[in-house]
């Protein structure tokens, strides 16, 4: 399935809902948290719909590289110049809110404590 008509990140990807974005290209799109828990807090996307890594393969293998490969970048021209946290909630244990796969992009000029409120 490429999208799902009802999932609130697979509208967003679709333009139908406005974000603040940061990146955007064919396959991933990376738009700011509307409850940040950091200075710098944004998320990065598929836009093809993959609800958690329980449901990604190696058939999503370029695509989970290029999630990842981009954080670095976006975040740096966010203004994280000191380092920045990654976190993929999985699943109801893991505290996935949204049934899209996404990467929580955080940072700030402070350094991050070892919980975050909502990750």
């Amino acid at each position: 399935m490429t999208h799902k008509p009802d999932c609130l990140f697979c509208r967003i990807a679709r333009g139908e809902i406005p974000s603040r974005k940061v990146y955007e290209d064919d396959e991933i799109l990376a738009f700011h948290d509307i409850h940040p828990s950091a200075p710098i807090h944004f998320m990065i996307i598929p836009k093809i719909h993959v609800e958690n890594l329980y449901d990604a393969d190696l058939r999503h293998q370029a695509l989970l590289g290029k999630l990842l490969g981009m954080a670095g970048q976006l975040a740096r021209e966010q203004g994280a110049n000191d380092g920045f946290r990654l976190v993929v909630n999985n699943g109801r244990v893991g505290r996935q809110e949204v049934y899209h796969l996404h990467i929580h992009v955080l940072g700030g000029p402070d350094p991050l404590g070892s919980g975050m409120n909502r990750q």
